[in-house]
Formats: C-alpha cells, sequence, structure tokens
C-alpha cells in the first residue's frame, strides 16, 4: 500500500469540492500541494445535472428585492428550522458567487440591458436565481474544471473510491482509497480534509439524483464516530419525470407552466392560492400526492405510478427553445413528445438531502451536537448541514450553498494547513489503513450469501413506501424495524466479482453499506419527530410543535446502537409564524 503526501484534500469533485480546491489554491497563492479525489470522472458529479438556477441579489431594490427579503423567504421556507445567522451569511455572500463564476467563464443568461437575467423560483418573493438556460449546474462545473486544472497545485485523482476516514483524538489524518482503474489501495495523508460528496438520495428507488449519490462523505464520518443532522429531512421534488425520475427542472413553472390533474384543472389553488405553483417544494410535493389519492391522477401502465400533468403547451416556443433546451431534449428522447404540444407526466421524487454532517457556520465538521470542532476537517455543499435550509430547502439556493460554503472551507483549509505541520503518526496511519485494507479484502474474498443487490432494492422499498411525502407513526416504526434488518445482513454479503480493477460490484457493495447506514439515520430520527415540518409529514401529527421540536435531531454511531440527541435552531430576527402561502 502506497502513502501519499498531500498539504490538503479535496474529497467530492462537484461544485463545492471543486470550489474548494480553487479557493484554497487561490488562498495559497499556489503554496499547497492539493489533491481533488472523485470516485467518478470528476466531471460526472452530479452536480452537473443541477438544472435551474442558483439564487441571489444581484440587483437591490429591483422589484423591491434585498438581501433581508432573500433571507425571510428562506427561513420561511426552510419551516423556521434554518440556523438564522447561517441564512443570513448565504444571503450576504450569494451575489459575490454568482459574479465570481460569471469572471471564470458561466454563460449566464441575460436580459435586453445586458444584465444577469433572473428567473422565478418556488418560495421567493420576486424572481432572483439567475441561470444557464437549464444546464446551470453544468456550464458552473465546467468554469471550474477549466479552472482547476489550469493550476499546477491541484492534482485531480478521478476514479479513487475512498472507503474510510482515519481519526485519532479529533484530527483529521488521512482517507484509504482504492484506485478503480488498478485496483491498488492508497493512504492519502493531509493536514487537513473538506469533505464534499454531495447526497444521498439514492436510499430511494425513485429518485432524480444519479447513481453516485450514495451519501459517502456523510457515511464515512458517521463510521468515524461524528454526528449528522437532521437526517429525517429528504426533499422531495414535484416534479420528476414519470418513469425514469429524471428532473423536470423547478424553471419549468418558473417560466409559466402549470400543474394539471387528470380533469385538467391547475389544482394548486386549492393548496397556495397566493403562490400556485411556484410555491415551496414539500407543499407542492404533497398537492400532487393528495391529488392522486384523490383519484384525480394518471397511471402509467408500465411502472404503474401514478402521476400529474406539467403543461408548458401555452408558452411562447421561444421560451422553451431559449430557456428550457434541455427539458425539450430529455422528453423528446426518454418520452418522444413535444413538450409545446404534449403533456409532461410528473411525480414527487427524492431529490435532496437537507441532513448531513454536523458542521458550525465555517463549515468545520463537530465532534458532537455541542462543544469543539474536529481539528483539519471540514465538509460543504449538500453534505454539510450548516444548516441554511433547515426542513425544507428552497430551490436555487442549493447551488448557492456550495457556491458560499466551497470558499468559506477552501480559504479556512489554506489558512490551517499553513499553520500546522503533519501529525507524525505514521505507525498508527498505517495500522488503521492496513485494518480497511482487511475488510476490503474480506469483502472481495469472503464466502457470504447475501446479494448486496436484492438488499439494495429491499431497502429501497422500503424507504419509498414508509419515508415519502406522507409519513405514518407506523410506517416509520416498520421501516426502522426493516432496515436494521437488512443492515444485519451485509456482513454476510457476496461480491461476485474478485478481480481488482475497475471492479463495479465491490464499489456497490462499499455504496450500499454506506446508503444502509444513512437509511436508519433518516427512519430513526423521523420516527422521533413528532410533528410536521417541512419535507417531514407525520398524518398523526399534522402541526408544526415549535415549543417542543424547534430543535436540530443530531444522531451519532454508538456501541450499543445510535444516539440521538438534539440542539436548539439558532432564531436571530425571525420568529416561527404560520407558513402560509
Amino acid at each position: 500500500m502506497d502513502i501519499i503526501e498531500y498539504d490538503a484534500l479535496i474529497l467530492g469533485s462537484g461544485i463545492a469540492g471543486m470550489t474548494a480546491a480553487l479557493h484554497a489554491e487561490l488562498e495559497s497563492g499556489g503554496r499547497l500541494h492539493i489533491a481533488l479525489v472523485s470516485k467518478t470522472h470528476a466531471m460526472r458529479s452530479h452536480s452537473v445535472a443541477a438544472e435551474g438556477g442558483i439564487s441571489g441579489v444581484l440587483y437591490p431594490g429591483q422589484n423591491a428585492d434585498s438581501e433581508e427579503l432573500h433571507a425571510y423567504d428562506t427561513v420561511k421556507g426552510s419551516d423556521y428550522l434554518a440556523d438564522q445567522d447561517a441564512v443570513e451569511r448565504l444571503v450576504r455572500s450569494a451575489p459575490r458567487e454568482i459574479k465570481f463564476f460569471e469572471h471564470i467563464g458561466v454563460p449566464w443568461n441575460r436580459d435586453a440591458h445586458g444584465r444577469i437575467s433572473e428567473r422565478a423560483f418556488g418560495g421567493m418573493s420576486v424572481p432572483r436565481t439567475a441561470f444557464a438556460a437549464d444546464k446551470t449546474g453544468f456550464f458552473m462545473m465546467r468554469a471550474l474544471y477549466d479552472e482547476i486544472t489550469a493550476h499546477k497545485g491541484i492534482e485531480v485523482l478521478h476514479e479513487h473510491l475512498v472507503t474510510s476516514l482515519i481519526m485519532d483524538r479529533g484530527r483529521f489524518l488521512g482517507l484509504y482509497a482504492i484506485d478503480m482503474a488498478t485496483g491498488k489501495p492508497l493512504l492519502l495523508r493531509a493536514r487537513a480534509c473538506v469533505i464534499a460528496t454531495g447526497g444521498f438520495a439514492r436510499v430511494y428507488g425513485f429518485t432524480t439524483t444519479s447513481y453516485s449519490s450514495t451519501g459517502d462523505g456523510i457515511a464515512l464520518a458517521y463510521e468515524a464516530g461524528l454526528p449528522l443532522k437532521d437526517m429525517e429531512f429528504v426533499q422531495f421534488h414535484p416534479t420528476a419525470l414519470v418513469p425514469s425520475g429524471i428532473l423536470i427542472t423547478e424553471a419549468a413553472r418558473g417560466e409559466g407552466g402549470y400543474l394539471v390533474n387528470s380533469e385538467g384543472k391547475r389544482f394548486m389553488a386549492d393548496y397556495a392560492r397566493s403562490k400556485m405553483e411556484l410555491a415551496p417544494r414539500d407543499i407542492i410535493s404533497r398537492a400532487i400526492i393528495s391529488e392522486i389519492g384523490a383519484g384525480r391522477g394518471m397511471k402509467h401502465r408500465e411502472s404503474g405510478l401514478d402521476y400529474v400533468n406539467l403543461d408548458l403547451r401555452h408558452l411562447d416556443s421561444r421560451i422553451i427553445d431559449e430557456r428550457l433546451p434541455m427539458i425539450r431534449d430529455i422528453t423528446n428522447k426518454m418520452l418522444h413528445l413535444d413538450p409545446g404540444r404534449e403533456l409532461i407526466p410528473v411525480r414527487p421524487a427524492a431529490h435532496f438531502t437537507m441532513g448531513g454532517i454536523h458542521t458550525d457556520i465555517d463549515g468545520r465538521v463537530m465532534l458532537g451536537p455541542a462543544g469543539r470542532a474536529a481539528s483539519g476537517l471540514w465538509a460543504a455543499g449538500e453534505c454539510a448541514c450548516v444548516s441554511v435550509h433547515g426542513a425544507n430547502r428552497l430551490g436555487s439556493n442549493s447551488l448557492s450553498q456550495c457556491a458560499v460554503w466551497g470558499r468559506i472551507v477552501g480559504e479556512g483549509i489554506a489558512r490551517y494547513a499553513a499553520r500546522h505541520h503533519a501529525v507524525e503518526e505514521v505507525r498508527m496511519l498505517k495500522k488503521r489503513a492496513e485494518a480497511e485494507e482487511g475488510r476490503i479484502n474480506g469483502m472481495l474474498e469472503g464466502d457470504g450469501h447475501e446479494d448486496p443487490y436484492a438488499i439494495m432494492g429491499a431497502m429501497r422499498l422500503t424507504m419509498d413506501r414508509y419515508l415519502y411525502v406522507y409519513r405514518t407513526r407506523s410506517g416509520m416504526a416498520r421501516a426502522v424495524k426493516e432496515l436494521r434488518a437488512l443492515r444485519s445482513r451485509l456482513r454476510n454479503i457476496r461480491v461476485k466479482d474478485r478481480g481488482r480493477i475497475y471492479n463495479s460490484n465491490l464499489k456497490d457493495a462499499i455504496e450500499l453499506w454506506n446508503l444502509l447506514h444513512l437509511a436508519c439515520a433518516v427512519a430513526e430520527s423521523a420516527v422521533r419527530r413528532k410533528e410536521s415540518r417541512g419535507a417531514h409529514f407525520v398524518l398523526e401529527h399534522p402541526e408544526r410543535d415549535d415549543r417542543k421540536w424547534l430543535e436540530h435531531t443530531v444522531i451519532m454511531k454508538g456501541l450499543g446502537g445510535n444516539r440521538v440527541s438534539y440542539i436548539p435552531v439558532r432564531v436571530s430576527k425571525w420568529k416561527p409564524e404560520k407558513r402560509v402561502y
């Protein structure tokens, strides 16, 4: 096993990870040796799938907009579970990041006066979402990749699967990784690390996310004994294409699209009269499932999935061609329909995970529910729970979060690496890496009888059935029981491919291990929260309870099972009020 030394490691190559690597390089003046570690080719990270845009108040006063209004919309959209000091930092910083991405080459759409165009998004009082057609994530990723590959201080390790985060007494030491192209084990050693591996929506079967969205960094932190926060809050995007689950961007509704039921009625008037199709995602998702439950949906013949329709037929064809070209391409390729002439079948799908690694406002990973942060370890992007999204994220705030905290942790890791020397714990570090190597070899050489793909399918069925848009007490309790039973079978899984080079069976088995731990954390956190808030809606407890539950859930791995505790939400300006749209 080779030991490779770096000054800093960035685990994850989406917008948050690449932004962190770039700003670490810029902050250090090129004096650091930085590795950007990705289990895929870096440009295949899930951030390329972000479609609609990035939020920020670029022109204060326009449409009576302000940073304070953006913050209020975000806090209200979060169902008051967001930490308000973090939200204020997000909205203050976002405009600068949008302009930074302009400087590195993102081709933002522009209005007739040459200013960056802004479109309407759900839960936002006014249009404040900058966009590059409906391929915003791709254009941001392309600009970042061009930048980081031009800097000699950043080395990109494509297709390196990290399976262990090595910590000692609250200090980061290194990562154990497998070079998928050679099968060779590596020990990556550095003074500091940023985790930026994205979310874990692939615990569900029907999801908008890519197959790589398996929450690896969150699971690594959990296995290392670090706390996770607000894991019960999973966002379901209202408009995923049926039957594939491919995202139909919220921008389609922002540009004027309608949601209609089997009777042809725009039903959002019955659920959010003032916002209609631009209500927050949790409200629209519940509205769609309610319409289906009332018999006003349609059924897809092959998949059996129920759905409603997204109607773009009344839009000017130039709007679709100039602002929604990928939606035209997706619907044409997947269903052979023209969105300018035909209805688009959609239903809610798992999309974004508000919960993740517990961090402070600077992105430093916490060692417990409260107290001190780990030394040399940060997290950013969807894998980190700062928390700016609370119980429900507003569309287009995710790319803002990735850009803002990507810079924060990138600059933070550069300053830390400049002040600290590498820990001289090589013997202990190597011993821990050898133990992980033994675990991986055991998976490859073991004679287990469990099919990992059958366990994966059962996990996703449980999550889709019991932890979807509407939840029940009995369903969540059953999910906990079923998921724990599935997790107990993990040690007997059989990896059929015994080879070392590009072993996708091994990768899938490791991802299953990660996903099942996170699925259990979701279910165990959810069953304890006896209220409805944002994306967590419990039929037996349909109201929000600020007196008992204005708290973040913190879950940690313990010797006898998970330990759950609670910490208060940080409220600065906006007291909780009834959430009406």
